[in-house]
């Protein structure tokens, strides 16, 4: 994109961010730093900034500018905030805030007020290994600004940095915040400043390794959000709850009463927009290895200790490190739908899997016995997120096999649902047996607001909740548990219809049940 600033405002340290910051920023009274005054019972957080890097790309667009929008709307943004937008290109300011608002337009829900997002938007050149950018001198402004308006210390500013970007940037970037002095606040403290990483957090063992490595020599880990959006789910989140909460449940959470866990994500859509990034990850890099694995752990978890945020991660990692290694000869599918070659950007020869079905062994006394099944493929014959627990049955007594086997399951597309399926009597003379589901919608429970998954993560980072984000200790056990699947034991994918289920070999996974996902 082209823009209006010059070589001499560059070379004379007025970058159009900092000028933009200026021109947006130096009065410092509330009217033109926030769009109202706190509730009466809202104690209003730290000045902010959020420097979103890769400010244009498709994820900023799509999540993050929406998730911003809302936490505005809803008033849990702080009273005194900023945006700062980076990329390698220059764009002027008043080019930064109509992208903006082209985005919530796009990508946006209703009550969205673009204007209220847009006026504390400014756009500043990315940090290099040597130059460092017009970030720098823009952050510094309107951190002091920022804290002029709200009466406190520059120091106190909290800055959180959205690396927005393509995973091979992360590295560099990270380097880069070190060399030029912004991992930490103006004092020198690492508590006002925190780093967000998108997925995936390296594609291997050893590249997870390289890029911790780096982000802890910049970073200290408290610093450190490594979102899975797949964890802001309202209905992920609710798992703990629905089973701690409920003895109806906690009582049959166990291998005793459940005979397979299905963790189960299909989509209708399709690769071609981002084909070269798709065909370089596949399904099981892209799903498994971090959404999937989180979820399962989600469920397989032992009660924590506590409701802290420490208890909570510690619970749900030590399940991960009960993962047995997956046995790409037994327990994997993998399939590639038919003309997924002929798109542009795939290898003529890509043996990039575009579906997964795996089933995976949890060793501990809790779920020893009992398969996880994980499936997910793009293309397929319907969408949905669904977790489900398969109830054990005891065709013997009383009504022999007319008992079909109870379900527990949550769907975790949109704002969430909970369902319960057991037998009940039809209706009528004869005693006949049949199904029947009680389902409650999220979104109806009274006085019910529910935040999108990215609105909600992003919200935690502001507070500086690490409950729903991954630890290295996590992502180390998801590897190994992962491992089996990046040698030469990998299976190669089979072929399968678009609109299909995938291929017939996955049902074999599921047996006896099948997939309660299904056509």
């Amino acid at each position: 994109m082209s823009s209006t600033r010059t070589d001499d405002d560059a070379r004379q340290g007025t970058p159009e961010g900092t000028t933009g910051a200026d021109d947006q920023l130096t009065d410092p009274s509330p009217g033109e730093l926030t769009d109202r005054a706190p509730a009466a019972d809202e104690a209003p957080g730290a000045p902010l900034v959020l420097v979103l890097h890769g400010a244009r790309g498709d994820l900023s667009r799509r999540s993050v500018y929406p998730a911003l929008a809302t936490l505005q709307r809803r008033r849990l943004l702080p009273q005194h905030w900023a945006l700062l937008g980076t990329g390698r290109e220059d764009m002027a300011d008043d080019e930064f805030r109509a992208h903006v608002a082209a985005s919530l337009e796009e990508f946006g829900h209703e009550g969205d007020d673009p204007e209220a997002l847009t006026r504390h938007s400014v756009f500043c050149s990315e940090v290099g290994d040597d130059d460092p950018g017009t970030l720098p001198a823009a952050l510094e402004r309107v951190r002091g600004v920022l804290a002029d308006a709200a009466g406190c210390d520059r120091d106190d500013v909290v800055v959180v940095h959205y690396l927005a970007i393509p995973p091979a940037a992360f590295e560099p970037l990270t380097r880069n915040l070190g060399r030029h002095g912004l991992t930490r606040g103006p004092d020198g403290r690492a508590e006002t400043v925190r780093v967000v990483y998108e997925k995936p957090y390296g594609t291997d063992p050893d590249s997870f390794h390289r890029l911790d490595a780096v982000v802890h020599d910049a970073l200290e880990e408290r610093q450190v959000f490594r979102i899975d959006h797949f964890l802001g789910k309202e209905a992920t989140q609710n798992l703990h709850v629905l089973r701690f909460a409920n003895e109806l449940f906690e009582s049959v959470w166990c291998r005793d009463h459940v005979e397979q866990v299905q963790i189960d994500v299909p989509e209708t859509l399709d690769v071609a927009q981002r084909a070269e990034f798709y065909d370089a990850t596949g399904a099981a890099l892209d799903m498994v290895v971090s959404h999937l694995f989180q979820v399962a752990a989600q469920v397989a978890m032992e009660p924590p200790k506590g409701m802290s945020i420490d208890n909570l991660v510690a619970a749900r990692e030590a399940a991960i490190a009960c993962f047995r290694p997956l046995d790409p000869a037994d327990d994997v599918v993998l399939g590639q739908f038919e003309g997924y070659r002929d798109i542009e950007g795939v290898d003529d020869a890509s043996t990039t899997d575009t579906f997964i079905a795996a089933r995976l062994w949890v060793d501990n006394d809790r779920w020893r016995g009992v398969p996880f099944l994980l499936r997910t493929g793009k293309r397929m014959a319907a969408s949905a997120q669904r977790v489900t627990l398969v109830l054990r049955r005891d065709p013997v007594r009383l009504f022999g096999d007319k008992v079909e086997a109870g379900l527990i399951s949550l769907s975790l597309k949109g704002d969430g649902a909970i369902e319960v399926t057991t037998s009940i009597k039809k209706p009528g003379p004869e005693l006949d047996l049949v199904p029947g589901t009680a389902r409650l919608d999220l979104s109806d429970v009274e006085g019910a607001e529910p935040l999108s998954p990215y609105a909600s993560l992003v919200h935690d980072v502001l507070v500086g909740d690490r409950t729903l984000f991954t630890t290295p200790e996590g992502l180390e056990e998801a590897w190994r548990a992962f491992a089996p699947m990046l040698g030469d034991a990998r299976p190669d994918p089979l072929p399968y219809a678009p609109g299909s289920w995938g291929p017939a070999e996955a049902d074999r996974l599921a047996e006896p049940h099948g997939w309660v996902v299904r056509g």
